[in-house]
């Protein structure tokens, strides 16, 4: 339903593109038994006919939660936990990434998944997400960063 749900408001994506999810770190992944950006990811690859990548992006130290932290201070705890896997860097130039995560917050895990996305060679990222968190700052704030929000009607049921 997730899934479904974020693949509706999409904008249109013409051509080829991958479908990559948020990692979690492995310590994260083996004890939750389950990284729920991957099973978001995986279905709407499948509604759309993208093609799923589910390694492109590794978080490479553990990091706390970052529930109840700042902007900044997310942010910083970010800085370098997240890398494009070695091995599928070749995939990454020059294509069109759809970066797919279940909340966004402040938009510090998706700036530092873009970050290294786009490093890495990547055309164009668009970031799907089931939720958004909005504070009275958060829009503005995301938006001064480079984000862009189109809002899409709810299509009929």
């Amino acid at each position: 339903m997730m899934a479904r749900l974020i693949a509706a408001r999409l904008p249109p994506m013409e051509g080829e593109w991958l479908v990559a999810p948020v990692p979690l770190h492995r310590w994260r992944l083996w004890r939750r038994g389950y990284n729920q950006a991957a099973l978001i990811a995986t279905e709407i690859a499948r509604l759309r006919k993208f093609r799923y990548e589910p390694v492109l992006l590794q978080r490479t130290r553990r990091t706390p939660s970052l529930g109840g932290m700042g902007r900044e201070q997310r942010r910083k705890t970010l800085a370098g936990a997240i890398a494009v896997t070695s091995s599928q860097a070749a995939k990454i130039d020059d294509r069109n990434i759809l970066l797919i995560d279940d909340v966004l917050t402040s938009g510090a895990t998706s700036n530092a998944c873009v970050t290294m996305l786009k490093k890495a060679g990547a055309r164009r990222v668009i970031v799907g997400c089931f939720a958004r968190v909005v504070t009275q700052d958060g829009l503005p704030t995301l938006q001064q960063a480079g984000w862009q929000f189109a809002p899409r009607e709810t299509p009929e049921a």
